[in-house]
C-alpha cells in the first residue's frame, strides 16, 4: 500500500530526474561554501538509500551532527525546489507567466516602471492567450499599481481599461470556482459510496447538482469554464448511471480540444481527463470501434511534439491506459489475453504506488480479480480481491469493497472450499450492513451461496436457472441494474446452467452487443 517513506526530503529527491539532479548540482556546485558541500553530501547519501535512514548516514558522515540535521534538511529541501523551479520554468506555462511578474516587480522595486510594465504586458498576454484567470487577474492587480506610477496622456482611459477588465475577470474566476466546486463535491460523493445505490442517493446527489449548478449560456462560456461544466455533466450523469448523456457530454468536453489543439498542451491534464471519461462511456455503452479510435488518440498523447511530460502527467497518463488496456479485454471478453498483459501492469503499478491514490488502488486490484476470474483463475482472482478486504483504514468505494467480497464467495465456490464459503458469507452480511450497501441483487447471491449445501448435485442446474430468474428482472431496475457491472453474474451463471467456459459466454454476448450498437448507429448506416 501507499506511504512507503514519509520523510518529504528523502520522497523529493527520489522524486528528481538524472537531468533536474545534474542541474541542482551543477547550481551548488558553483557556490562551494561550507555549507553548500555538507548539504551536497546529504543530498548524495540520501540520493543513494533505498529508504531513509538517518541513523546511518550520521554513523557514514562524520561532519554530519545531529543537532545539525533538522536546519540542514529544511536548506536542503528548499534549495532543491529553488532548483527545480529554475530548471522547469520553460516547461510549465504557469510557472513562466510567475516567473516573468516575479521580473516585473524586481524592475519596479528599482523605479524602473516602463520596464516593469513591458514584461508585465508580455506576462498578461501569456496568460490571456493559456487562459490563466488567476493570474491573469493577479498581473491586471499589479497595473493597478504601476498606472500610479505611470503619469502619461490618455491615463483616465487606460483606467477605465483596467477597472473593467478587473471586474470581467473576477466574474470569470466566480463562475469558475462555483463549476469547480460542483464538480469537486460530485467526485467527494463518488469516492465515499462508487454509484447511487438507491432513491435516498438519487435525491441527495440530485437536489444538490441542480441547486448548485449556476445559471449559465454555454456559448457564452469560456473555455475553462466549459471544461468544468462538461467535467461536471459527465461525473454527474455516470453517478444517476444516465450512460448515454454522460457520453454526450465527454464527447463535447473532447471535442473541445479537437476544435482548439493548439490548447492541449497547456491544459494537458484536464485534456487526458477529457478523454478518459469519453473513452469510459464509450466502455460502458460497448461503442467498440469508437473506444478503438479514442483509445489510439489516447496512447499517441506522450508523441504529441513539445508536450511538458511531468510526473504527475505520467502518472495520470499511466493510470488511465492501464485501465482502458484491460477495459478493452473486457470489451470483447478476451480474459485470455487480458491476464498476459496483467503482470506488466502490476509491476508498472508498484512504481508508482507512493503516488498513486488508493482509490485507484482499490481500481485496479478489483480488474485484476475480475480478468482472472474470467479466465477460471481462481486462485489468482483471490489472491488480488485479499488485498482489498485486507486492506486497512480504507473508507472509500464501498461498492468496490462490497463485491471484491461477493467475488471472493463465488471464487471460494469455484476452488470447492465449502467450508471458507460459510465463514465468509457471514463476514460479508456483516461489513454490507455496516455498509449499508446491500443490493438485492447482493442478497440473491448471498442466499443461493449459503443453501448451497443443502442443494444436491441433480438439483444444481435448477438452482443456477431459479437464481438466474431472479436476477434478470433487476437489470432493468435503476438502483440494481449498476450491479451487473462490478461482475457479470449472469454470463457465470449460463457458463454453469450450459457447461461452458464462463470466458466463452461473456465473449460471445459482448460480441453480439457491440454488433447491434454499431449496426443501430445512425451514422455508420
Amino acid at each position: 500500500m501507499p506511504n512507503l517513506n514519509s520523510e518529504p526530503l528523502f520522497q523529493l529527491i527520489k522524486s528528481l530526474t538524472k537531468a533536474e539532479k545534474r542541474y541542482f548540482k551543477l547550481l551548488v556546485t558553483r557556490n562551494k561554501s561550507a555549507e553548500d558541500a555538507k548539504f551536497l553530501k546529504l543530498f548524495d547519501l540520501i540520493d543513494k538509500q533505498q529508504e531513509y535512514d538517518e541513523a546511518k548516514i550520521l554513523k557514514k558522515e562524520s561532519s554530519l551532527k545531529p543537532g545539525q540535521m533538522s536546519n540542514l534538511k529544511a536548506h536542503l529541501y528548499k534549495q532543491i525546489l529553488q532548483s527545480l523551479r529554475s530548471h522547469n520554468t520553460s516547461g510549465d506555462i504557469s510557472i513562466h507567466i510567475r516567473e516573468q511578474i516575479d521580473q516585473a516587480t524586481v524592475l519596479y522595486n528599482k523605479c524602473l516602471y516602463k520596464q516593469s510594465f513591458k514584461i508585465l504586458e508580455k506576462a498578461k498576454q501569456l496568460a490571456e492567450k493559456n487562459e490563466r484567470p488567476l493570474l491573469l487577474l493577479e498581473i491586471i492587480e499589479f497595473e493597478k499599481r504601476l498606472v500610479t506610477k505611470l503619469i502619461e496622456p490618455g491615463m483616465e482611459s487606460r483606467v477605465t481599461s483596467i477597472m473593467k477588465e478587473s471586474e470581467r475577470i473576477q466574474d470569470k474566476l466566480r463562475s469558475l470556482n462555483n463549476f469547480s466546486n460542483l464538480s469537486l463535491k460530485l467526485y467527494s460523493f463518488y469516492m465515499n459510496i462508487g454509484f447511487i445505490r438507491d432513491h435516498k442517493d438519487f435525491e441527495i446527489v440530485n437536489s444538490f447538482f441542480y441547486s448548485t449548478m449556476p445559471n449559465f449560456q454555454e456559448d457564452q462560456l469560456s473555455f475553462d469554464e466549459k471544461t468544468y461544466l462538461f467535467s461536471s455533466l459527465v461525473g454527474y450523469y455516470f453517478f444517476i448511471q444516465d450512460d448515454e448523456r454522460a457520453y454526450e457530454y465527454a464527447k463535447k468536453w473532447v471535442g473541445m480540444f479537437d476544435d482548439n489543439p493548439d490548447l492541449i498542451s497547456s491544459k494537458l491534464e484536464m485534456y487526458i481527463r477529457a478523454l478518459n471519461n469519453l473513452l469510459m462511456a464509450q466502455n460502458k455503452l460497448f461503442r467498440y470501434s469508437e473506444f478503438v479510435k479514442s483509445f489510439k488518440k489516447f496512447e499517441d498523447i506522450p508523441r504529441i511534439k513539445n508536450l511538458n511530460l511531468t510526473d504527475n502527467i505520467k502518472l495520470l497518463w499511466f493510470k488511465y491506459a492501464s485501465t482502458h488496456r484491460i477495459n478493452q479485454h473486457f470489451l470483447l471478453g478476451q480474459f485470455d489475453e487480458g491476464t498476459k498483459i496483467i503482470p506488466e501492469i502490476a509491476d508498472n503499478l508498484n512504481g508508482f504506488m507512493d503516488r498513486l491514490d488508493m482509490h485507484y488502488i482499490l481500481i485496479f486490484y478489483y480488474k485484476f480479480a475480475c480478468m482472472y476470474f474470467g479466465n477460471q483463475e481462481y486462485r489468482k482472482a483471490v489472491f488480488w480481491l485479499n488485498k482489498i478486504i485486507n486492506a486497512k483504514n480504507v473508507d472509500l468505494r464501498s461498492d468496490i469493497q462490497s463485491f471484491a467480497r461477493i467475488l471472493n464467495l463465488i471464487c471460494h465456490y469455484e476452488l470447492e472450499n465449502t467450508d471458507l464459503v460459510d465463514y465468509y458469507i457471514l463476514s460479508t452480511y456483516r461489513f454490507m450492513i455496516k455498509k449499508e450497501n446491500l443490493y438485492l441483487f447482493q442478497r440473491y447471491i448471498l442466499k443461493f451461496l449459503k443453501n448451497l449445501n443443502n442443494i444436491k448435485p441433480d438439483q444444481l442446474n435448477d438452482a443456477f436457472i431459479t437464481l438466474r430468474n431472479q436476477l434478470l428482472p433487476l437489470k432493468k431496475n435503476p438502483y440494481e441494474k449498476r450491479a451487473f457491472n462490478y461482475f457479470d453474474i449472469i454470463s457465470w451463471l449460463e457458463s454453469k446452467i450450459h457447461n461452458r467456459p464462463v470466458q466463452d459466454v461473456i465473449g460471445e454476448n459482448a460480441r453480439k452487443r457491440i454488433k447491434l450498437i454499431e449496426d443501430s448507429d445512425p451514422v455508420k448506416s
